[in-house]
């Protein structure tokens, strides 16, 4: 009977589909574990070979603890929001749902055949409003909380009113806006409405700023940082450029250092807990206060190095800050304008990255040193960002490189504050050792005690104060965007109001045009249905809108990562419509064992995950405030792209060989021309695009034309994209997950080279003529040999432990030696034969659950118990000695390993071949060395 895996693979992938025989259950007496993969965002473009790397990975260690007793809990859904459908559907009018549902259809037939054990009962879909539903509940949440430092975590804004009412603001301890005025209880109930909703926002865990953003105007929509790649966005290559917008904003900061310390207790690759550590970016230090000459206002700065105030000599405002148009003089005023507007067309994180350009320009203002009552040039440079920080730096030239950089650029004077150090070259930048000089009451300190003193003086005069400082940012949470989740928003006298969660969900109107209006609304402000009735609690027509009864419905939508920021926790209880999960199925599950994803999420998605269930702990919605105890970051498949060389200014091509006459361009060209030997289809190649239709090419001697190769990231930009469902079409599912396991370390990044396949492929045929002879099944009762169950006992000890330790990689080995030497012994044992499939099921589970059916088994091999490791099978009970003459080895002998050394002696005297060898001599001696050697000496 032949192995026909086109067959055997639908079948069984119908029966489990069927049979919902990976359908997990909220209520079991095993104990649970839950394995979960970032899900997809569901591209037209269809999956390739590198996406199911980590969901294999992840589904291999479903199966396995399955086979280990537990209930195990393996969805899967669909990040199904996002830009580029909605950019598709600018271009052709479709609706975005359609697309995101046309390509959802794709994903989920290529999934299936590749054989996943996901729990579909529960998937999810970021878009579908029983979802977002949600999404849309946790924004009230947030907006009805503030943060309070005395607790350490979040409370119901209703607690913070009732201090209002009762003392005013001046005890409270919040994390909130840095301009709060301070008011008693008398003014807070003088105070208002409006203004104190206005108060409120400044406390509140989600609140209306002016931010300070990356637009993209093509787009129509602000981008994050990660989504800005050289400047431009990384969808499309458009400009971007910084604008002040009103945005909803997340208060993520006030859980910067919970943040930091939940990485202690969670099992996450270290490089990733580094950059979250490195975005949090803690520092200590000291916030001081420089009087503006001729003006009220005052600049304040963060610096983590208090200890050189005496240092300072010019200060640096970022371009965006709000008080550059103010302060700036009118001869400079110009120039100013220029640089904020060049400015404004780069990203923060270009900004940040380019350490060799200097550039800046003077405002003509001054500051006023808070000690020695001189004044400083105060200027504005792009190397100060208005997000981090204050938006402005004390700059002191002699002890930081950027500031010496600048000062030296713009023949700033750089005064020396460093006893005994040279700064002619270079700044000092070293701490440790380092005596302070020229600076009053400071002169003569080492850095810690100059440290501390400082702060001391400021905080004394009234100028400054120790603090604990942040680079963590607020996370903007508003897209001028149709496709998202619509904010459960609407506005009464300019003042955010919340619709009742019994309400939710508010879905998405239609809109004729997909793209901001006229006047630059975001999308939203197309639809014609889109304002909220207070009376009747629905969504009425825009010229409904009376301002008594019928308010303007919030137009932003929000961000890509809100859906994704709890999704895990909905898996729990996802057809649930009065709770995110029921407090048993939050309980049970608690939260992710293990998760795979790509290491890019690392200050993205994972960050603002992490914000959300700390939250959502802090409100008694989950029990445990980290979603995820085990966290592996899955290499990329590499592809192996093929380029042909173009005669620059001609349509002609040149072959490989010949490129060293010409002067060419190399062109990506579709990896499906070529073959094996590198040879291009020439007129597959000219059919492809018009413009390659005459082209001319020269060719090698024997007429072929040869491409180069060269590993690049796998991608239809780049045309080496294997699809896999022409590998699962030409090998089958089995070989794929095995073959993409086989590649290398689950971690690592490796290349694909399809033709690697065919010996994945050759194994599993060969698994299956373990079984047959030629068309019957042929498998033996008989007990197996004590060979035949160290192969299996060898196996199974290795396999257990490469799955425990994620290195999928050398089972695969393992399980093709296993096979070789099963087959070398022709057995056919069932005791030996069904350990193995229990083991290759996590792998290959088409081809094991088809032969544990040929084995006579009713149920899924899926629901077998793993084979349990037995040593006494690995334990030698024999030993093949060597038998030598004089020093020389002449034959081996096969002796039991509790024969002593006389019986030894004897064994091997009596020996024919020893017979034979000593022609009747009696040997002067015997050296036996029991498990090693015997040695005659004659």
């Amino acid at each position: 009977m032949q192995y026909n895996h086109q067959e055997i693979e639908k079948n069984w992938q119908k029966y489990w589909a069927e049979n919902q025989t990976f359908k997990a259950s909220n209520i079991s007496d095993l104990p649970k574990y839950y394995v979960l993969d970032m899900f997809p965002y569901p591209s037209g473009a269809g999956l390739h070979v590198g996406h199911p790397l980590g969901y294999i990975a992840s589904d291999i260690y479903a199966r396995y603890k399955r086979h280990k007793g537990f209930n195990v809990l393996h969805p899967q859904g669909y990040d199904s929001f996002g830009l580029p459908a909605e950019q598709y559907a600018i271009q052709t009018g479709q609706h975005p749902a359609k697309t995101t549902e046309d390509n959802i259809k794709t994903y989920r037939r290529q999934l299936d055949q590749i054989g996943f054990s996901f729990d579909w009962s529960r998937e999810v879909r970021t878009s579908n409003p029983e979802y977002y539903k949600w999404t849309q509940w946790i924004f009230i949440q947030l907006f009805n909380s503030w943060y309070n430092k005395e607790s350490d975590k979040a409370e119901d804004i209703s607690t913070l009113i009732s201090i209002f009412e009762k003392e005013g603001n001046a005890t409270v301890n919040a994390v909130c806006d840095e301009d709060v005025i301070s008011f008693s209880a008398e003014d807070w109930s003088a105070f208002s409405a409006t203004k104190k909703e206005e108060i409120l926002l400044q406390y509140r865990l989600t609140f209306l700023s002016d931010t300070e953003v990356n637009w993209c105007p093509a787009l129509g929509t602000v981008l994050a940082n990660d989504e800005i790649v050289n400047g431009v966005s990384e969808r499309g290559g458009h400009a971007v450029v910084r604008k002040k917008m009103t945005q909803w904003s997340m208060r993520i900061s006030a859980y910067a250092q919970r943040l930091l310390d939940g990485l202690n207790t969670i099992d996450w690759p270290q490089p990733l807990k580094d950059s979250q550590t490195n975005w949090i970016g803690r520092s200590q230090g000291a916030m001081v206060s420089f009087k503006v000459d001729g003006f009220e206002d005052r600049i304040s700065v963060f610096t983590t190095r208090p200890d050189t105030i005496f240092g300072v000599s010019f200060m640096t405002l970022a371009p965006e800050h709000e008080l550059v148009s103010k302060i700036t003089t009118d001869a400079q005023k110009e120039a100013v304008a220029s640089y904020v507007q060049a400015t404004a067309k780069r990203s923060e994180r270009d900004r940040m990255a380019d350490v060799k350009t200097i550039s800046g320009a003077f405002t003509g203002a001054y500051a006023i040193h808070p000690f020695s009552g001189e004044k400083v040039q105060i200027w504005i440079g792009d190397y100060v960002l208005a997000s981090y920080g204050t938006g402005a730096v004390m700059a002191v030239p002699c002890g930081d490189q950027r500031d010496y950089d600048f000062a030296k650029h713009f023949n700033i004077p750089i005064p020396n504050i460093f006893e005994n150090v040279d700064i002619s070259e270079a700044a000092h930048a070293d701490k440790e050792g380092t005596v302070i000089a020229n600076s009053d009451f400071l002169s003569g300190l080492k850095y810690k005690k100059a440290l501390k003193l400082a702060i001391y003086e400021m905080e004394k005069r009234g100028f400054g104060y120790g603090k604990v400082n942040y680079r963590l940012r607020d996370a903007v949470f508003s897209r001028q965007r149709y496709w998202g989740e619509p904010f459960p928003v609407y506005y009464k006298d300019g003042m955010p109001q919340m619709i009742d969660a019994k309400h939710l969900p508010i879905v998405l109107p239609d809109v004729e045009k997909y793209l901001p209006t006229e006047d630059g609304k975001p999308p939203l402000g197309n639809a014609e249905v889109w304002a909220w009735n207070t009376k009747t609690n629905e969504v009425v027509a825009n010229e409904l809108i009376d301002y008594e009864t019928v308010f303007p419905l919030e137009l932003n939508t929000m961000p890509g990562w809100a859906g994704s920021s709890y999704y895990f926790n909905r898996y729990m209880d996802p057809n649930n419509d009065n709770e995110i999960a029921s407090k048993a199925n939050l309980a049970y599950w608690k939260n992710v064992d293990l998760y795979i994803g790509g290491s890019e999420h690392a200050t993205g998605h994972l960050l603002y995950a992490r914000f959300w269930q700390k939250f959502l702990f802090d409100k008694g919605v989950v029990p445990v405030d980290e979603f995820a105890k085990k966290l592996i970051n899955q290499g990329m498949i590499l592809g192996t792209s093929a380029f042909v060389f173009r005669v620059e200014n001609e349509n002609k091509f040149v072959s490989q060989s010949k490129i060293a006459n010409y002067k060419v361009q190399p062109i990506h060209t579709d990896v499906s021309f070529v073959n094996a030997s590198d040879e291009l289809d020439i007129e597959a190649f000219k059919n492809w695009r018009v413009e390659f239709e005459d082209a001319a090419f020269i060719t090698e001697e024997d007429g072929s034309f040869k491409v180069s190769r060269e590993v690049e990231k796998m991608s239809k930009s780049k045309y080496n994209v294997v699809n896999p469902d022409d590998i699962v079409e030409e090998y089958g599912a089995d070989a794929l997950r095995l073959f993409e396991m086989f590649l290398g370390p689950l971690e690592q990044t490796k290349p694909w080279k399809t033709s690697g396949i065919s010996g994945v492929y050759s194994f599993l045929k060969k698994l299956w003529k373990l079984f047959f002879n030629g068309e019957q099944l042929e498998v033996s009762d008989e007990a197996a040999t004590k060979d035949e169950l160290k192969i299996v006992h060898k196996t199974i000890k290795k396999v257990e432990e490469d799955i425990e330790n994620f290195s999928f990689n050398t089972s695969v080995s393992t399980f093709m030696i296993a096979v070789n030497e099963l087959t070398a012994l022709k057995c056919n044992k069932r005791e030996a034969l069904e350990p193995l499939l229990i083991l290759l099921s996590p792998y290959a589970p088409h081809i094991t659950e088809e032969l544990w059916h040929k084995l006579g088994h009713t149920t899924s091999i899926s629901t077998a118990p793993f084979p349990v490791f037995d040593p006494k099978h690995l334990i030698e009970s024999a030993k093949n000695y060597p038998i030598s003459f004089n020093g020389k080895m002449r034959f081996t002998l096969e002796l039991p390993l509790d024969l002593s050394k006389e019986e030894i002696e004897k064994t091997v005297l009596n020996h024919p071949k020893t017979q034979a060898q000593l022609q009747g001599r009696t040997p002067k001696k015997v050296i036996v060395v029991p498990g090693k050697i015997v040695n005659i000496v004659g």
